[in-house]
């Protein structure tokens, strides 16, 4: 096992998770559940051992394993090209993040606090999605261009789904945050593709 190319796999898989994510709530109104509390407990790992641990296990991440090894077989998957940009906005936003120290530590600082909200709801609650949904509005948007989500209009004008979607893309800022910290960049995901779909299928194989 390469450790180095495991965490950019882990990483880069909870980028594609949320995407997928954000893609299903937008077009079909639903998210898959383990996907979802996987991705959105990660925003309060904030003493992780490892990469994985931040996911909770490989099981955490079977929805981001799965889209992200299609990507690399380069297999015709729906709405491939809004994924694609989700992902894109996604590391650009993490970029923004890192080079604005003052959004980073409230945004942390907020984390936080919310954190002290499990003890009453979970992860997956509107309760605590409304208000990761909030902090995304307030730290992560005000950084540059918003992310357009395309989906239903009647999904998309729901709030609990809006919150939805708020709360995974910033799930998949986690990811991205990650993603940078093991190294990755373009060059990388293309350089190493084959050793990164070794480890897919390895990190697969135990779900």
């Amino acid at each position: 096992m390469n450790t180095a190319v495991t965490h950019r796999v882990i990483a880069l898989a909870g980028v594609y998770q949320s995407a997928e994510l954000v893609v299903q709530i937008a077009w079909d109104g639903r998210a898959d559940p383990a996907a979802l509390e996987a991705s959105l407990e990660s925003l309060f790992k904030f003493d992780a051992r490892d990469y994985l641990e931040v996911y909770g296990g490989p099981t955490g991440l079977k929805l981001g394993l799965r889209t992200l090894k299609a990507v690399f077989n380069r297999q015709q998957l729906p709405h491939a090209l809004e994924r694609t940009r989700y992902v894109v906005n996604l590391m650009f936003l993490e970029k923004r993040l890192r080079k604005t120290p003052q959004c980073a530590q409230e945004l942390d600082r907020r984390l936080h606090e919310a954190a002290r909200q499990l003890e009453h709801f979970p992860a997956t609650h509107i309760n605590t999605i409304s208000r990761l949904g909030q902090i995304y509005q307030e730290t992560i948007s005000t950084l540059g261009p918003r992310i357009i989500v395309n989906g239903d209009p009647a999904l998309l004008n729901n709030p609990d789904n809006a919150s939805r979607i708020r709360a995974v893309l910033l799930a998949g800022i986690r990811a991205a945050v990650l993603w940078h910290q093991a190294g990755g960049n373009r060059w990388r995901m293309m350089l190493e593709r084959t050793a990164m779909l070794a480890e897919i299928d390895s990190l697969l194989a135990a779900v």
